[in-house]
Order: structure tokens, then sequence, then C-alpha cells
């Protein structure tokens, strides 16, 4: 779902479902009634694609899985009318009942998130120290708050960040890739939280300096488009394929 920047997904959906989590941006006029509605088409839509991402919950569960992006905007008294089991148009326990993550930026926001009956939390910026949710140093105390309330906690990683092309002001939240060092330390401390899910901010967000996909050294009249060397255009899907391989080892060590 495009926010005010963005292109119209709709068409692209069937290309992309190879397993896929929807991450539904602000738009205007979004509230609680929006996103179920958002929702219901969605599911009924795309709900039998085999590709669509369902996750498996405690209880045994399968079931889709929905980010929702600065869901802030929104208060919990309203959310909860949707994500609770008594809200006015509750979505718990019907066809349409899924997981849903909020989006954590500040310390406070765990609460609101509580309250308002969503299923997790994530962090989404790939900036370290950019946000309360978004700092490493953070992530172990969000993490027993969500064991203590039954929530996800779902930290997002990203290999650097830099953005000034489109944010000139912004060069402060800049994150040097150094070499993959940033994506890596990042990972461990993805891990050291012990998450059950981590996120990757981002695999092609090329404005924010994100991006992991395959990439070659490019330059055109008004820009240098940044790459992996001396690494080769490989580099950042390597690193997440050994730190995916190696949390779940993790992950089955935990559990033992």
């Amino acid at each position: 779902i495009s926010d005010d920047n963005g292109e119209p997904a709709e068409d692209l959906v069937p290309a992309v479902l190879d397993a896929v989590a929807f991450h539904i941006q602000p738009y205007r006029g979004r509230n609680d009634q929006s996103v179920h509605d958002n929702i219901k088409y969605i599911i009924d839509r795309y709900g039998d694609h085999g590709a669509f991402y369902k996750f498996t919950t405690s209880t045994g569960k399968s079931l889709p899985m929905f980010y929702i992006y600065d869901s802030y905007l929104t208060p919990p008294e309203s959310w909860s009318e949707f994500l609770t089991p008594t809200g006015s148009h509750s979505v718990r326990g019907s066809a349409y009942d899924s997981i849903f993550i909020a989006l954590i930026v500040e310390e406070r926001h765990k609460h609101d998130i509580l309250a308002g009956g969503f299923d997790g939390m994530y962090t989404y910026f790939a900036s370290n120290g950019f946000s309360f949710g978004s700092s490493h140093q953070n992530w172990k105390a969000i993490k027993a708050f969500c064991d203590g309330n039954n929530l996800l906690f779902i930290p997002s990683v990203g290999p650097g960040y830099i953005d000034t092309s489109i944010r000139p002001w912004n060069n402060h939240n800049t994150r040097n890739r150094v070499n993959g060092r940033y994506y890596e330390t990042a990972l461990q401390a993805a891990l050291n939280a012990r998450p059950e899910i981590v996120t990757i901010t981002s695999f092609n967000e090329w404005h924010e300096g994100t991006q992991i996909e395959k990439a070659v050294p490019k330059k055109t009249v008004t820009r240098v488009y940044l790459d992996y060397q001396p690494h080769g255009p490989d580099h950042y899907l390597d690193l997440t394929r050994r730190w995916a391989e190696q949390f779940n080892r993790e992950k089955e060590q935990w559990l033992m």
C-alpha cells in the first residue's frame, strides 16, 4: 500500500508474491476502520496465494502478518476497536484475524502498542541511534517488555544509512557501511535479543542508502551510486545468507 510518495503497487502484487507480508504505509484518512477494510481486501484477494506469508503462533495457528508503519499516528483507543476481542469492529477470531505489528519509535509507544491490541512491535529504521526503537542498546529491554506482555519483538537491521540525496539536512543520521561491519553489528545486536523474527531495512530502498540487493558501480551526471567495493556485487546478500543461517542455528539452541 503506497504512501503519498510511492507509486500505486496493486498491479505488482501478484508478481512479487513470493513470501510476502504487507507493510501498510500511512495514507490520507488512515484509521482503524480503513485499515480493517484494507486487511479484508488484501486477504480476500491474495489470502489463498501460495506465497502469502503466514506466521505460526505459539498456539499453532497460521495467520497472515501485517506491519503497520507509523502506527502511532492513530491513538490506541482507536486501534483497540479493531484489534482487541471486545472492540466495536474486532478482527479477532474472524476470518481476517492476523498478526499485527506496530512501529515502536519512542519508548512510550510500547505501552500504546500493548493497549491498542497489537501482537508485536518492530523498529524499522536502519540508523542506529535515530530513535529509541532503532537503537541497538535498547533492544534487550524492549524484548523483555514484549516477553512480559506476550508480544513479538521484531528488531529491524540495516546495512547503513544515507538519505542526503532526498533530505540534504539529515546528514547527522548517515551511518557508514564500513564494508559490511555496520550490518553485522546490527545483526549481532538483533540475535543477542533472541527474537523470533528479524526484519531487514531494506532490500532496495536506494534513496535512503539501505539497499542490500546486487549493486555495481554506477554514476550519472547528477549522482554517484554507492557500491560495495572492494567486495563484489553480492556482498550484502552473502552476509544476509550467512547471518540467516546463524540465526536459524541459534534459534534451535534457544528452544532446547
